[in-house]
């Protein structure tokens, strides 16, 4: 059962989903409502010191298997602490990733029967109401994310250091992922300014969720 208040922004690397979010959120505030602002891996206390193994490092750090249970131990934190209290306190969250960039990134390397089982285990029926990918061209997000890493100096880029075949297929599964749920799911072009992409994503989340 999907959860009405809330939203999860997906894509691959320098789609510009932190930016986008605080767009959204902003929008949201402007009505009254309370939105809680939070992402993946990561976004409780537990979560972010399991999103530093995954972050940082070599690319061949962890197997396909220990990677993915990685991300759900970190799931089943962000749900515990922060989503599910705040959805039960009426408020709205909007997450930076959520169980689709597991299945997107790390169900090649596992089966989705893989993923899929642990998404039962681990978020059950707590899924989003609408689910945002954002989709560029590979070369332009990555451009996009190693000019983000280089401003901030942040060692946060085992996944932007992958090989472009990767990225690729990362694209890709996320566009099947939109094709296979558009109930849920929607793509929206990245490669706009970023007032344009903002204006898509409201446009969407009025249609979807506000109307």
């Amino acid at each position: 059962m999907a959860r009405p208040r809330f939203i999860t922004l997906e894509g691959g690397e320098g789609a510009g989903k932190s930016t986008q979010i605080q767009q959204l959120a902003q929008k949201l505030r402007e009505r009254g409502e309370v939105v809680c602002v939070t992402r993946e891996p990561g976004g409780a206390p537990g979560a972010e010191a399991i999103r530093q193994l995954l972050v940082t490092g070599e690319t061949t750090r962890w197997s396909p298997k220990s990677e993915a249970l990685l991300h759900f131990a970190a799931r089943a934190e962000h749900l515990d602490r922060t989503v599910r209290p705040a959805l039960e306190r009426g408020e709205w969250v909007i997450s930076d990733r959520f169980v689709d960039s597991t299945m997107a990134y790390q169900g090649p390397g596992v089966g989705a029967e893989f993923i899929n089982e642990l998404k039962a285990l681990v978020v059950g029926g707590d899924m989003p109401a609408l689910t945002l990918i954002l989709d560029l061209p590979v070369e332009t997000g990555l451009a996009r994310a190693r000019s983000r890493q280089g401003q901030d100096n942040s060692a946060e880029d085992r996944y932007e250091r992958m090989g472009t075949e990767f990225h690729e297929g990362l694209r890709q599964a996320f566009l099947n992922i939109a094709k296979n749920e558009p109930e849920r799911c929607v793509v929206i072009d990245a490669s706009g300014t970023e007032d344009e992409v903002a204006a898509a994503i409201w446009k969407t989340a009025e249609n979807r969720l506000l109307s």
